[in-house]
């Protein structure tokens, strides 16, 4: 059984998940603490935390539906 990845999939979940994780993981190694600071201080959780906010930034946000013209009555 083949499993197929669509290309978009890749680009709009997985890659800023990724981009998180090296952007949490180089916060931890340019400008983070030495161990005093609970999350920039653990190169783990920096990158764990970098992850999360790329996956936050990939899921889609529901907005309210838009209401068609017509009366309401």
């Amino acid at each position: 059984m083949k499993f197929k990845i669509d290309k978009s999939f890749i680009l709009k979940k997985i890659l800023p998940v990724l981009g998180g994780a090296v952007l949490g993981f180089s916060y931890y190694y340019f400008i983070g603490c030495n161990g005093s600071c609970p999350i920039s201080g653990n190169p783990y959780i920096s990158t764990l935390y970098g992850a999360g906010l790329g996956l936050l930034w990939a899921l889609p946000i529901n907005s309210k539906k838009k209401v068609e013209n017509g009366t309401s009555n």
